[in-house]
């Protein structure tokens, strides 16, 4: 068979799918303790920037995701959701990069998106989980406020970590973009 010299091979994007889940994985894992809960710092977060350069990191993150999550306290509602939220925000992230060719835009495009959308999809799943009084759900006990007071506080605890890992995230992909081709 006559491959391209400009398409990667499958075993090639299979390969680099791999990679980045297992990277995602063991980052993750790696600081484990701070990797889960309202109050976190999933530096691995900072890899959801890939997904601006090629569609296969949309799996691979997703992946790394799911495969990360079966650690979580929240068990089944982390698995599912979790892995949701990532495909979700990083399938809209390389959508909306598809066309842009400057490495800085298209991390300022994902840290937004990352920031917004998928912090609300996981201040969504950690209320969710509280509402249904799930293990692991991170409740304090009390019921005073509404499910909208919830969800903003959850996004308040969560969204610093998160940006701070986009932050490092961000620094490493765009070193990375400068000698790595990340589009193939």
């Amino acid at each position: 068979m006559n491959q391209s010299k400009t398409a990667p091979s499958r075993a090639y994007s299979l390969a680099l799918t791999a990679i980045v889940a297992a990277l995602y994985v063991a980052i993750t894992t790696a600081v484990a303790p701070f990797s889960f809960g309202p109050v976190q710092l999933r530096l691995s977060e900072g890899l959801n920037h890939l997904a601006a350069w090629n569609k296969r990191y949309v799996v691979a993150l997703s992946l790394g995701v799911l495969l990360a999550n079966f650690l979580s306290p929240l068990g089944w509602i982390d698995w599912v959701f979790g892995t949701l939220g990532t495909l979700i925000m990083t399938t809209i992230t390389y959508l909306l990069t598809r066309k842009v060719t400057e490495a800085w835009l298209k991390i300022v495009i994902s840290t937004v998106v990352v920031s917004t959308i998928g912090m609300a999809i996981l201040a969504a799943e950690f209320t969710f989980a509280f509402q249904i009084h799930a293990a692991g759900s991170f409740s304090s006990g009390a019921k005073a406020s509404g499910i909208f007071a919830q969800w903003l506080a959850y996004y308040a605890l969560v969204a610093p970590g998160e940006l701070v890992s986009l932050i490092v995230g961000g620094i490493v992909i765009f070193a990375l973009s400068k000698v790595v081709n990340l589009s193939k």
